[in-house]
């Protein structure tokens, strides 16, 4: 009731699973659709994906409009109600369909499965010219986007309206279920689904400990360039899916990650585009494995589409060493690396929460990883790790001295003998 009561624009709603968020919000919405007395009245249900939010909400959305509603289109997911408002249900996957739209309420459920990205690039200015209010909602995954969500509602109160329910004080499930969740499950797991701690580690991410020492180091952080360097890309690229594309510079021993940019749907023309105009001196281009095949559209491969804008010279293709030994590559280089927080922000967040795809037969984590939105930029760091090392720092080559007449001459016998060793074989001296 708090929450159906709030009177604030914000709200972070973090609740243990089998709460009833999605019950909640939808009624909320529905609630707030009907009361709505402007003209074109727009309210946006999101989850991750789009398939999610249909088969978590959209028969609750139509049970609970039922009386109310005129008109429903099931390939739009839309629900227009007799008052003329409308109620939509998206997927963060597909930020760009809700480009241009003005909405008067969002529900962002399961928020840290969302890019990070989605909210500030696509949904924020979509709230602007209604002044429309926004619920994040979610169960804890680690300290991504969702925590700095719930971090701003704890240190704004005057804006937000923050509920957070966890299992043992909110009493919506029996004790005995809880004891025995909390036994059939992993402290993490248990905190984590059940008492709402952003402090439980992601099960089965690949980097968690890892990042975790690099933010606690505080390695990740303002990074700039330095133009006296030269700069390396690593991509992993997709026609469909995200390109994701890490920028970094390597010196003395460290790997200095100063940029990071992702895309989705743009052909690679306009990629190479957006790498060219960046202010950076490149020295190599890593591309993927898959880069020499031909694409059947085009009869060319990507190394070939892009010698058109980046200097073939300065394109070079990772060897495959496999996605296992890729993760393991990486995992060693991390303790490395310095991240810019600033510009690097949706690529570390995909590298915290990249992780294992879990068996729901075996009831265990795979060996190979889910494919999410954080499978791009991960992919593309493997490029980093098997790269690095070819542009590692070398020893200086040593320096040899000529023989010199006169005062300036600094050679030494010792330095004679070391160059005549050097040049002359043991036979031939012979």
């Amino acid at each position: 009731m708090p929450f159906h009561e709030r009177t604030k624009r914000w709200a972070c709603l973090v609740a243990h699973r089998r709460a009833g968020k999605t019950v909640a919000a939808v009624n909320d919405m529905i609630r707030a659709a009907a009361m709505y007395q402007q003209p074109y009245g727009l309210f946006g249900y999101v989850a991750p994906y789009r398939s999610q939010a249909k088969a978590v909400a959209w028969q609750y959305f139509k049970d609970g409009a039922h009386p109310i509603i005129q008109s429903i289109n099931e390939q739009e997911l839309t629900i227009t109600l007799i008052n003329g408002s409308q109620i939509r249900l998206f997927g963060a996957d597909n930020a760009d369909a809700m480009r241009g739209l003005g909405f008067s309420g969002l529900y962002l459920d399961e928020y840290g499965d969302f890019k990070p990205s989605v909210f500030g690039n696509v949904l924020r200015a979509s709230l602007s010219d209604k002044q429309g209010w926004c619920v994040f909602g979610g169960t804890p995954k680690g300290k991504n986007q969702f925590w700095e969500i719930y971090d701003t509602a704890q240190r704004l109160p005057q804006e937000w309206f923050l509920l957070r329910l966890p299992a043992s004080s909110s009493g919506l499930l029996p004790a005995t279920e809880l004891a025995a969740a909390k036994a059939q499950l992993a402290e993490d797991q248990y905190l984590q689904e059940y008492e709402c701690s952003f402090e439980a580690a992601i099960l089965g991410a690949f980097f968690g400990k890892e990042m975790r020492e690099a933010n606690d180091q505080g390695r990740i952080t303002n990074v700039p360039y330095d133009p006296g360097m030269p700069v390396y890309t690593a991509w992993d690229l997709g026609w469909r899916d995200d390109t994701a594309i890490w920028f970094y510079q390597v010196t003395r021993g460290e790997i200095r990650v100063i940029d990071f940019y992702a895309v989705s749907g743009e052909d690679i023309h306009t990629i190479a585009d957006v790498v060219t105009k960046k202010p950076y001196r490149y020295a190599k281009h890593y591309l993927p494995h898959d880069a020499r095949a031909k694409s059947l559209q085009t009869g060319k491969s990507i190394i070939e589409q892009l010698a058109a804008q980046l200097d073939i010279a300065k394109l070079a293709v990772v060897p495959d060493i496999g996605v296992q030994s890729g993760i393991q590559a990486v995992r060693m280089m991390l303790p490395r690396v310095w991240f810019d927080a600033t510009k690097c922000s949706d690529g570390i967040e995909a590298l915290r929460q990249y992780q294992r795809e879990y068996d729901e037969d075996k009831k265990a984590y795979r060996q190979s990883p889910r494919h999410d939105w954080t499978s791009h930029p991960s992919d593309a760091f493997r490029m980093v790790a098997v790269s690095w090392s070819e542009v590692a720092d070398k020893p200086p080559a040593p320096e040899v001295k000529p023989l010199m007449v006169g005062p300036e001459n600094t050679v030494t016998l010792n330095d004679m003998w070391s160059v005549h060793d050097r040049t002359v074989s043991r036979r031939a001296r012979i």
